[in-house]
């Protein structure tokens, strides 16, 4: 789907890719110390490099085409994932692809937005990748895992909040996925600050502090970003995050993260709410069985359709930071059942061992080994 008035923010994308692989003045390496404003991650503007040989307007709609086709293959990952996660499990699987269904036409009005309307290729590729590390965490690929989501952190800095998803594969495999992944971040990220220190002035960027936003009601009226909320972002996002993973939540991850980013970021656009989007339909597919998945729709409802229809910014703001709150808490606290699987896999808190003891699996994904479903503590046994 693609709109002829869309495209927003596209020219952003066009003048990052341009100065990045020109090499001029205030370009190359040197791009982010001249250019604080260009929050995008160099795997973005290298995407955006395959527009570039296309006419301006031609080159923006076959984006926007291209953006729209990633959120389609990210709905069909949902499915995928949900399926390969419940395998074994006993679970209706007509009833999982209505769920998904459901959930997913409450996703797609959002997605239009990040994609079409605003064209913003960075958070586009941020959750692509991070929904094909998500993919790869059910199948017990560690390497993969941390390969997208360093591609994520790569294409936009604020995906360092879903890093947690690495803590919900097997222990054993931590170190292998935190390697790929801190090494594929450092490769994007190191040469611009190595050739350049003004690089880090792009951490300082700051932006208008909207009425609207949640940070108002936080008490924070700052006229515009604060030096404490950019890291305040990560350090929640990640700090929810892996509180979901040990408390067993972990399809929890990527809406907990994206809970961080509305709750402190200044600003509202509406592009945002695609991250809770992606978010709450993990939730609804994976992280609980339920047939309507409440969370998409109430999302969609008070996030996008209170900024169209609620004309108090005092009001929106209200409504973004309870939907920030109720849904962390709920995902977090509120109980859920787990899937039961085959003699071998983990059953609620842990599974017993061949020496009879019991291991807790911190909500950890189990081991594939050939048709039988094994956590790390039955391994061998």
């Amino acid at each position: 789907m693609v709109e002829p008035s869309g495209g927003f923010s596209w020219h952003y994308l066009r003048q990052g890719e341009q100065l990045l692989f020109s090499g001029g003045e205030g370009g190359g390496l040197a791009l982010y110390a001249h250019h604080p404003e260009l929050q995008i991650g160099p795997v973005s503007l290298a995407a955006a490099r395959l527009f570039a040989p296309f006419p301006a307007h031609i080159g923006q709609v076959l984006a926007e085409g291209t953006m729209s086709v990633l959120g389609l293959i990210m709905l069909v990952l949902v499915g995928r994932t949900a399926a390969w996660y419940y395998r074994g499990t006993g679970t209706n699987h007509r009833r999982l692809q209505q769920r998904i269904l459901i959930a997913g036409l409450a996703f797609i009005p959002m997605w239009v937005e990040v994609s079409v309307r605003f064209a913003h290729m960075d958070d586009v590729l941020a959750l692509f990748f991070t929904m094909l590390a998500v993919h790869a965490l059910v199948r017990n690929k560690p390497a993969a895992v941390g390969i997208y989501l360093a591609l994520a952190v790569d294409s936009k800095p604020w995906a360092i909040s879903f890093l947690p998803l690495i803590l919900a594969l097997p222990r054993p495999d931590w170190k292998r996925s935190f390697l790929w992944c801190v090494g594929l971040i450092a490769i994007a990220w190191l040469p611009f600050y190595l050739s350049n220190l003004g690089s880090l002035s792009a951490a300082k960027f700051t932006i208008p502090n909207q009425p609207a936003s949640s940070l108002r009601w936080l008490g924070v009226s700052d006229p515009s970003t604060p030096w404490w909320d950019r890291p305040a972002q990560f350090a929640v996002g990640m700090g929810l995050g892996t509180l979901a993973v040990r408390r067993g939540r972990w399809p929890a991850v990527v809406l907990v993260g994206a809970n961080a980013r509305i709750l402190l970021d200044p600003s509202v656009y509406t592009y945002y709410t695609a991250s809770i989007l992606l978010g709450t339909l993990l939730w609804d597919a994976v992280g609980q069985r339920r047939l309507v998945p409440w969370w998409s729709w109430i999302a969609l409802a008070s996030l996008y359709g209170g900024t169209l229809l609620i004309p108090s910014d005092s009001t929106k703001g209200m409504i973004r930071l309870a939907f920030v709150v109720i849904s962390t808490a709920y995902v977090l606290l509120w109980p859920t059942k787990k899937p039961r699987r085959g003699r071998g896999s983990a059953r609620g808190g842990g599974s017993r061992g061949s020496g009879g003891r019991r291991a807790k699996s911190r909500g950890t994904i189990p081991r594939q080994t050939g048709g039988e479903v094994r956590t790390p503590a039955t391994m061998g046994g």
